[in-house]
């Protein structure tokens, strides 16, 4: 069989749709893959919406595929083989790949032609195909309605791709492609997924996390390295901020209201992320919050919180429940570790009777009797630490 060759195929998704400045989405998901792939010898040619990954060795194939379906901005990958436009080769691939799946009993032939200078149409390609493999594989039935196996042949420029292994993609936009956020981490299930569902949407990340020493231990803090380390397989660069946080917290204890001390804290968290967002050239804060999920999730709470803020606010969990958060969590290996019973600093000062419907101006009242609150804020800013992932 001449001139055959293996060929993984990277397809887009929605940035078929963006137009006059496709290309600068295009150029950074290149990129990207790029950086995924570094550890590989590839070779990266596009065209007509496809690009193409020749590997040097085929035993990295498999890894390779595993890299490339993690990486934003692709809807499908699939393991192929490349041959010249000629139906014999064609046919002599589809033959092969049917060979090697034993216990199927029928099967398909799907084709498609980017490619429309190809002699053959669709229709007549897939009946030649199938009547060769009908020849040469006598195990095997046709069932075009409900078939064990399709084998899918496609005619690009580059010459014809024939393969049966089709992966679902990650999807969204080439990470980077929509600007910079600062994602508010707590530890928990939800913060994670919220980071994971902004970077689909091409957002590049930077996480904050708030450390109550003593009252939060070295596990807990360790628990949110070890999420971020997980997210940064397919988010990186990543930067994580740890925000000393405890003397800000003993004084809302102190001067503020049992009841108000989670709606109090979480607009102190909001001003510290507000500054350090644009110090880092973030244009937004990104949080885990689903609604009504708990006290500080209400409509009035987010809206008391989100007083504070200079800068938008996105919840991309706003209308998920917990179970569908779950699964997210569990697609993007970060569950097991977010459920592990370390606590964070909002649950240890967590109130019995956490105020549900906070009124802003009685908040702004109860926040002013605290003293030294912007000084205090100052100094935690100067002193946080910085993980690079």
């Amino acid at each position: 069989m001449s001139n055959i060759k293996r060929v993984i195929l990277l397809k887009y998704g929605e940035l078929i749709l963006k137009g006059l400045n496709r290309h600068k989405f295009e150029d950074l998901l290149i990129k990207n893959i790029k950086e995924h792939i570094s550890d590989f010898e590839v070779e990266i040619q596009r065209m007509q919406a496809v690009v193409y990954l020749f590997p040097k060795f085929e035993d990295q194939i498999d890894l390779i595929v595993a890299k490339v379906s993690q990486i934003f901005g692709i809807s499908q990958v699939d393991n192929a083989y490349i041959v010249d436009k000629d139906i014999s080769a064609i046919s002599e691939i589809a033959i092969k790949l049917a060979a090697e799946y034993v216990n199927v009993k029928t099967f398909k032939i799907e084709t498609n032609r980017p490619d429309k200078s190809f002699e053959l149409t669709s229709y007549e390609i897939s009946s030649e195909v199938g009547r060769q493999v009908l020849q040469n594989v006598p195990t095997l039935k046709v069932d075009v309605h409900n078939p064990d196996l399709i084998i899918n042949i496609e005619i690009h420029k580059l010459g014809a791709v024939v393969y049966v292994e089709k992966f679902v993609g990650a999807g969204g936009l080439p990470l980077n492609s929509s600007g910079k956020g600062m994602l508010l981490m707590s530890g928990g299930i939800d913060s994670p997924v919220a980071c994971y569902l902004m970077a689909r949407r091409g957002v590049q990340l930077e996480v904050l996390y708030f450390h109550s020493h003593p009252y939060t231990s070295d596990r807990a803090k360790n628990k949110v390295i070890k999420l971020v380390e997980i997210l940064s397989q397919v988010i990186r660069p990543i930067v994580l901020h740890i925000c000393h946080f405890t003397e800000i917290q003993l004084a809302i204890k102190t001067y503020c209201p049992h009841d108000h001390l989670t709606i109090i804290m979480r607009r102190q968290m909001m001003r510290i992320a507000n500054v350090l967002a644009q110090r880092n050239g973030c244009k937004c804060i990104v949080t885990g919050e689903s609604l009504g999920q708990v006290a500080s999730q209400t409509l009035e709470s987010i809206s008391v919180t989100d007083n504070v803020s200079e800068m938008p606010i996105f919840r991309p969990l706003i209308a998920m429940d917990k179970s569908e958060i779950i699964k997210i969590s569990k697609k993007i290996d970060t569950y097991e570790t977010s459920i592990l019973p370390y606590e964070d600093c909002c649950t240890i000062f967590t109130p019995k009777h956490p105020l549900t419907k906070p009124e802003l101006k009685y908040i702004e009242i109860k926040e002013r009797k605290i003293p030294d609150l912007n000084k205090m804020i100052e100094i935690s800013l100067e002193h946080i630490e910085r993980i690079t992932f």
